[in-house]
């Protein structure tokens, strides 16, 4: 683990990265991200560009579909002011070729294989070369390169994980002003808010699909409750503010109340062994309803998610939710049901 040192020393670099990085086009906050997310997901330092590569296709496979307008015809939203995005474009024309495909589908489907080594390609030569620019020198702080890889520096793969959140957070806000400051996206955006959910979110649509597969799955009844639900809200059962990501396996059922007394707290631990045990017996309808819902669904990277929460949790003392009012101390015991 680094020292408080070294982590402030992060801290203070990644603030110089978005202050003084030359972030002309967007590669550089979609790395940010894919890097913060595989911390959590994968026990390894060295990250490959298909894998950094598989998480710009996630990344951008929203935002390579028409942005909708109260002026104008919808079109893709530029990410770069000097002209099209390679990736999106890449995208776009294995979607042409693949009408039916989803983010979630896409990995099985033909082409996928030629679209990966494309994107894989296109992250090598611009966004893991140029990111690490301050000004006009180079602080390699976060990796070093390799041919088909990066290999994050000592103590940067935990700076990820335990400021995630802010990562995130950091990198979608100055990806929305940059695409809100490109005048090419002007009569694009029309007088429409919701930028920051088209990039970002879940789509109402796909949160529907979700929300009526769990319905089936739990018999109408709230996950937290189990009182039947009549108006059913779909909750991240680890919390989006904690982790900004949609998994299909990380969705449960709640009571509109349960949610909202929840609100952005870790559940307790016998939501815990109950949330680990639904998934497990249900993996392959949380797949299929994933499907549905274009929705990425993969058991181990959910429970990988969570175990990094209760971890952090654990460290600083943190209380998680187990009714209205109520709430008790994670421990280390917590850590014993994602084993």
């Amino acid at each position: 683990m680094p020292s408080a040192k070294d982590q402030l020393l992060f801290l203070s670099k990644l603030q110089r990265l978005f202050a003084e990085g030359d972030f002309t086009a967007t590669y550089k906050y979609a790395l940010l991200i894919a890097m913060a997310d595989l911390a959590i997901e994968v026990s390894d330092d060295r990250l490959t560009h298909q894998a950094l590569a598989a998480k710009f296709i996630e990344l951008y496979w929203q935002q390579s579909a028409p942005y909708g307008t109260g002026r104008g015809e919808p079109a893709v939203l530029e990410q770069n002011p000097s002209g099209p995005t390679k990736v999106i474009s890449d995208i776009v024309l294995f979607r042409n070729a693949q009408p039916s495909a989803t983010v979630q589908s896409a990995p099985s489907l033909t082409g996928y294989r030629e679209l990966i080594t494309k994107v894989a390609e296109t992250v090598r030569k611009q966004p893991v070369e140029f990111l690490q620019n301050l000004g006009r020198a180079t602080d390699p702080f976060l990796y070093e390169r390799e041919r088909r890889a990066i290999v994050l520096k000592p103590g940067v793969a935990y700076c990820l994980r335990r400021f995630q959140p802010l990562v995130q957070q950091l990198a979608r806000s100055h990806w929305v002003a940059h695409i809100k400051g490109n005048k090419r996206n002007v009569p694009i955006l029309g007088n429409q808010d919701d930028l920051e959910s088209f990039l970002f979110e879940t789509p109402r649509q796909a949160l529907t699909i979700i929300g009526n597969g769990l319905r089936g799955l739990t018999n109408n009844k709230c996950f937290y409750c189990a009182g039947t639900v009549r108006e059913a809200e779909v909750d991240h059962f680890v919390p989006f503010s904690l982790y900004p990501r949609d998994l299909a396996h990380n969705f449960v059922l709640a009571h509109k109340t349960c949610n909202g007394s929840k609100s952005d707290a870790l559940a307790a631990r016998s939501h815990l062994e109950r949330w680990v045990r639904f998934i497990d017996d249900h993996d392959a309808d949380i797949k299929e309803i994933g499907q549905k819902a274009g929705r990425i669904a993969d058991a181990s990277t959910s429970l990988s998610v969570a175990h990094w929460g209760y971890k952090n949790a654990a460290d600083v003392g943190a209380r998680a939710w187990l009714k209205r009012g109520t709430y008790e101390a994670v421990d280390r015991g917590y850590l014993e049901c994602l084993a």
